[in-house]
């Protein structure tokens, strides 16, 4: 069940929202190796954000994963998600973080129950 949360300072309308969380959830599927049922993608935008002491566009992002992640998938996640950004809203990869967590399955719930 991989869950991507991504914030930026950059305005997100609808359409471009939409694109994002669809490029996105094709991205995480695809690149961590699970169906693209199990992914759930948010974006919020205009969240007042500096990075590098700059209010310039920017953005942070967190993928939590019940397996699937680490060294070999993690920096072509983080290169996948710099790229849609900087396509969708003109963010250099450069200011985007983005934070990897393998969770053990019973730390998430689901229909009332755990992993």
């Amino acid at each position: 069940m991989p869950q991507l949360s991504l914030s930026t300072n950059v305005p997100v309308d609808a359409v471009v929202a939409a694109d994002i969380l669809r490029d996105c959830s094709r991205a995480l599927a695809r690149i961590i190796g699970k169906p693209e049922s199990y992914v759930t993608v948010s974006i919020d935008g205009s969240v007042p954000t500096s990075f590098a002491g700059s209010e310039e566009p920017a953005a942070y992002g967190e993928i939590m994963s019940i397996g699937g992640l680490g060294p070999g998938v993690n920096g072509k996640l983080s290169a996948a998600l710099a790229d849609i950004l900087e396509a969708k809203l003109s963010i250099s990869p450069s200011r985007f973080y983005v934070k990897f967590d393998d969770v053990q399955g019973y730390n998430v719930g689901f229909n009332g129950t755990t992993f």
